[in-house]
């Protein structure tokens, strides 16, 4: 069971936690290259390769109206 003196230990705890975090995001370089800002923000790996899919099939389909223009 908790006691008041354990509680405060525990949130002392966590505060400093908190705080070596803050530190720890503070600490990162900025970067201005969009790739790096956005690596790793994908999380679900299945809308991910869905998105894939979609990009490859528009590809497709812009390089089949390419290739039908050219033999206008």
């Amino acid at each position: 069971m908790l006691n008041e003196t354990n509680l405060e230990k525990r949130l002392i705890d966590i505060e400093q936690a908190i705080a070596d975090i803050q530190t720890k995001i503070n600490e990162q370089p900025l970067s201005n290259n969009w790739l790096e800002k956005i690596t790793g923000s994908i999380s679900d790996e299945s809308a991910f390769l869905e998105a894939l899919e979609y990009g490859e099939k528009w590809r497709k389909s812009e390089k089949l109206t390419d290739e039908i223009d050219e033999e206008k």
